[in-house]
């Protein structure tokens, strides 16, 4: 079978930490030929480390798309600009990975949806935390009704002082927001995925925007690094409640920054009528699962092993970390050109950006949000 020849747009940060080492790793079946960046060294570097020998470097998306031998582009630009480049990739004949979160608002995400349906194309969204494996394990308890009908939910992503102080992550009219749309959005996908429910009734939601422009260089204390208070242009914290076409509810809080000690990010609590469960590590950076129950009429709360996974030393069988789970998916997809076999739908992708954009409707106006 010939390799899946892909384009790379945009050769920032989560092109260069997740998508490019993951698409390498499996060089065997896929092959870089071609690479965008407005900025020109970036996609001059990542040719010369990923690509092909030939492999061709463009500053503007539009050329690279004029290429008939390019299979699928990944498009990992700043979040306003996903809808413009993959309606433009799907009317090219394209195969389309959009980095999370699928656009910056319902309008956009609306139209990727159109462009997609006519394409005949596969189209996914970058949720690699589905991959991880207390997500599975919740996830396989979710599908087995372990959980019973889940009416309750949080979602989780807050950070104590985690803000982003490179590239475009401060920028609104780049990113169309902060912590809401950045991690807000894998721990809303995580929450919906495990609920199995993508009907949303209502929402009602707050955003703040107070500590990335109150607290001035000195006085941060940020993990990484300083950030310039005086450019800094969106929320530091935002919240939701959604309230669910079956009656359901999820409250979805955000954060870069934050005066608080419970810091949770890309996690979800589940209630059901059966038993709950929680994402809680034993330490950071690690994955841990609780699931709380009854047993012997007594409440009981189960750990299944979900640490670091790994197999037996020399022999094959070990788990892999999410970023490739999810590349080997997609290629799988790819090469069977069947969306079926995706985790990660586009529908499912768009309610989440459904979600994140009423909630900041929902702060700008002070209303609620019905569907």
């Amino acid at each position: 079978m010939a390799k899946i020849r892909t384009g790379i747009i945009g050769c920032g940060g989560i092109a260069n930490q997740k998508h490019m080492p993951s698409l390498q790793h499996y060089s065997d079946r896929v092959e870089m030929v071609a690479f965008c960046d407005i900025i020109p060294e970036r996609a001059e570097a990542a040719a010369k480390k990923y690509g092909t020998p030939d492999a061709k470097v463009y500053t503007d998306y539009r050329e690279l798309l004029k290429d008939p031998s390019i299979d699928v582009v990944h498009v990992l630009t700043p979040n306003v600009s996903h809808c413009e480049i993959t309606v433009a990739a799907f009317e090219a004949g394209k195969h389309v990975m959009c980095e999370k979160p699928m656009a910056a608002n319902t309008e956009d995400a609306q139209k990727m949806l159109d462009a997609w349906k006519k394409s005949g194309k596969l189209f996914t969204i970058g949720y690699q935390n589905r991959f991880r494996t207390d997500s599975l394990t919740l996830k396989k308890l979710c599908e087995d009704g372990f959980l019973g009908d889940i009416y309750f939910a949080k979602a989780h992503a807050i950070r104590r002082r985690g803000v982003p102080t490179w590239g475009v992550f401060p920028d609104k009219s780049k990113q169309g927001g902060g912590p809401l749309i950045d991690i807000g959005t894998h721990a809303l996908d995580l929450t919906l995925w495990m609920m199995d429910n993508y009907k949303p009734k209502s929402v009602m939601g707050k955003s703040f925007e107070v500590l990335g422009k109150l607290l001035e260089p000195g006085n941060q204390g940020n993990m990484m690094g300083t950030w310039d208070n005086k450019t800094y242009e969106v929320e530091d914290s935002a919240f939701g409640f959604v309230t669910m076409e079956n009656g359901a509810v999820i409250y979805l809080e955000a954060s870069w920054a934050l005066n608080i000690l419970d810091v949770r990010e890309a996690q979800t609590t589940l209630c059901g009528t059966k038993a709950g469960a929680d994402m809680v590590a034993d330490a950071p950076g690690q994955t841990g699962l609780r699931i709380n129950t009854v047993v012997a009429d007594k409440m009981a709360v189960i750990k299944p092993d979900v640490g670091t996974p790994r197999g037996v030393d020399f022999f094959p069988g070990a788990t892999l970390p999410p970023q490739l789970m999810e590349a080997k998916l997609w290629l799988d997809a790819i090469e069977a050109n069947d969306q079926n076999v995706l985790i990660v739908q586009p529908e499912q992708a768009f309610v989440v950006t459904k979600i994140l954009d009423a909630i900041y409707k929902s702060s700008a106006t002070g209303q609620l949000i019905t569907f």
